[in-house]
């Protein structure tokens, strides 16, 4: 058979406009950005070297000096939010998680310092107990220690929220999912006189599997003895779209200010629901597990990590997320 016998009588033909990378790039309908991108960076105390996180490849806890310079280095790049997350030592964990409300715990000092020497950079602030708690949950718990009490826990994380942003956290972010607490805290921001405060909220989060790292990196998983902790009392059910959704316009109609999914890559029919619901800015975060198994892969020679780590980025772009919480972001937007 002829090339003209073989040749379709085709009139419209996609692959033209994937001929050429300029036509690919001109055709482009997601790009990721350093300016979409957050970065979550943990602290410790004291004046060592940073502390390389084993189930994180390329993520340390960093002291108050090595996390300004981290920061200098984002601002450069071209990223303009970073998430700080403090790591407690265990003699400061208490069962109320009272270190959360001492003026001069840890995450508060690392906020003043980041922002006096990088004022321009937005700073976002984890607002829950889990990292001050030795049970490792994110608020105090019940009478008789099977669950999470609301409404107490609530209570103490306003007042977390006030002295965060006191501190000079731009956004404060509840990440606790107890019923109510957006509403709460706006509330008391308001009337501390912290209006410009804007809250961060992680409405839809759900009890994953892919958090074990990050409970390495802030020691909750240490305080409750397993990585494995279960919070699916208060955590969305990863099984349930509308219950996820009924949490996100429970916190737009509270006076959130940006809604955020948690995890991303798992969650992005959610991602796509609360874009096309909201006209809040939506954020994703790309958490630690997710991050670990396309490092874990990568280095079992199974996936390119390249091609793996901006694939996954973009599609938590295309499924509507204005922003992006991922531990690549500084390699991004080095472009490397």
């Amino acid at each position: 058979m002829s090339e003209s016998e073989a040749r379709l009588n085709l009139t419209y033909r996609p692959r033209r406009l994937r001929r050429t990378d300029a036509i690919r790039r001109l055709v482009r309908e997601t790009v990721v950005r350093p300016s979409n991108l957050i970065h979550p960076l943990f602290v410790i105390d004291g004046n060592g070297e940073p502390e390389p996180i084993a189930s994180m490849p390329g993520q340390s806890r960093l002291t108050i000096k090595g996390l300004i310079d981290e920061c200098l280095a984002l601002r450069d790049l071209g990223i303009p939010g970073v998430a700080i997350f403090p790591k407690l030592d265990s003699s400061l964990k208490t069962a109320e998680g009272g270190g959360a409300l001492n003026p001069d715990t840890l995450v508060l000092r690392a906020v003043r310092s980041v922002k006096a020497a990088v004022p321009e950079l937005a700073i976002i602030t984890d607002v829950a107990l889990d990292p001050y708690t030795n049970h490792g949950h994110d608020g105090v718990l019940t009478a008789d220690g099977q669950d999470v009490a609301n409404d107490e826990t609530v209570a103490i994380l306003c007042e977390m929220a006030k002295l965060n942003a006191e501190a000079g956290a731009d956004f404060v972010a509840p990440s606790d999912m107890m019923d109510g607490r957006i509403g709460a805290i706006r509330v008391a921001l308001d009337e501390a006189g912290l209006t410009d405060t804007a809250i961060m909220a992680y409405s839809a989060k759900f009890n994953s599997a892919y958090y074990g790292p990050f409970r390495d990196a802030v020691g909750s998983a240490q305080a409750a003895g397993t990585n494995l902790l279960g919070k699916q009392t208060y955590q969305c059910d990863p099984a349930n779209r509308r219950a996820a959704i009924i949490e996100t316009e429970l916190d737009e109609a509270e006076g959130a200010d940006v809604l955020m999914v948690k995890p991303a890559g798992a969650y992005l029919d959610i991602i796509r629901e609360l874009r096309q619901r909201t006209s809040l800015p939506v954020a994703a975060y790309q958490v630690s597990g997710e991050y670990s198994q396309i490092h874990a892969a990568a280095q079992l020679g199974w996936l390119d990590y390249k091609r793996t780590r901006d694939e996954s980025l973009l599609g938590i772009k295309r499924a509507g997320a204005d922003m992006i919480l991922t531990y690549f972001a500084k390699e991004i937007a080095a472009g490397k």
